[in-house]
């Protein structure tokens, strides 16, 4: 199957960055190589390291990469972005993208399970190791299910779908994507059915904890910052809350300075902002883009610069 991936705030996204021709740019989630590609077209002596974790993205990457020579393609996960910017020789970043999620291509390929539309086995990886989605459903008890899909799918339900998950797991192992949609949309009400499929916030719920995706988040946050140069750029593409409120806390700690309480007269921490806001507030995408691709609706972008 073709690698099918439309770039979300592709232009909003290399504007952010202020590419800088000679400068070192880190695309820690090349996906198609959709930003890469641009950040690289851009650069003459500067030089681009793309980032990914699936195979599939890798292959489509670095064929869409090959007419760069100043382009690398590498396997990994963004999270680790620190170390293998060391292992590539890249002591200081320029420009660093992180373009959070499951991608199109991961979406719409039916035998990665992730959708609740197409029967597959329920596999939900963005790479090849760890424990698949239907590890966890057939193995975590109702209380540690209930709490994940109430944290990361913000599921009102979690404690009735989890319940019967692990009931009907008595009789049956859950392996199917279509078979645990089922399970999911009979535990709840039908008046909850109206705004969308019930399986939606679960099934995005079992992907996060199988990619464990707000701990490589907030790992990669911090790491991609150390990478940085001063007067280099971060810029986080996110696509639902928990990731957007990640972002805009951490970026709005490193440009907060000093941390005194209120009530003392002078500063006596000493601390100073270590970055400021490249966006003031976060771009979303267009009426334009929004017909062309529908799920760039939820996206954010941010982005902040480092200054010390």
């Amino acid at each position: 199957m073709e690698f099918n991936h439309i770039s979300v705030l592709l232009n909003e996204t290399i504007e952010a960055l202020h590419i800088n021709p000679n400068g070192t740019y880190i695309d820690g989630t090349a996906g198609g190589g959709g930003h890469s590609s641009e950040i690289a077209k851009r650069l003459t002596d500067g030089r681009l390291l793309a980032i990914d974790r699936d195979n599939d993205a890798i292959k489509a990457a670095s064929e869409r990469l090959k007419p760069y020579d100043i382009a690398k393609v590498v396997k990994g996960n963004f999270s680790d972005v620190k170390s293998i910017a060391a292992a590539e020789g890249i002591e200081g970043a320029d420009g660093i993208l992180l373009d959070i999620g499951v991608s199109s291509h991961q979406l719409d390929t039916p035998e990665r399970g992730f959708s609740f539309h197409n029967d597959a086995y329920l596999d939900m990886r963005m790479g090849d190791t760890g424990p698949t989605a239907a590890d966890l459903v057939n193995t975590l008890s109702a209380e540690e299910l209930a709490k994940i899909f109430f944290e990361y799918g913000e599921e009102k339900f979690s404690r009735k779908i989890a319940r019967e998950i692990v009931k009907y797991r008595e009789t049956k192992k859950i392996e199917r994507t279509l078979e645990l949609a089922e399970i999911i949309s009979n535990s709840v009400p039908a008046a909850s059915k109206r705004d969308g499929h019930p399986a939606r916030r679960c099934f995005q719920a079992l992907r996060i904890e199988v990619n464990g995706e707000l701990d490589a988040l907030e790992k990669a946050l911090n790491d991609a910052f150390d990478v940085l140069n001063v007067g280099g750029i971060l810029a986080v593409i996110t696509f639902h809350s928990l990731e957007d409120r990640m972002v805009k806390r951490s970026f709005a700690a490193r440009c907060k300075g000093c941390t005194c309480p209120p009530e003392f007269p002078v500063c006596v921490c000493g601390k100073t902002p270590e970055g400021k806001l490249v966006l003031r507030n976060p771009v979303t995408a267009s009426e334009e883009e929004l017909k062309i691709n529908p799920r760039s609706r939820s996206a954010k972008l941010r982005a902040i610069q480092k200054i010390r």
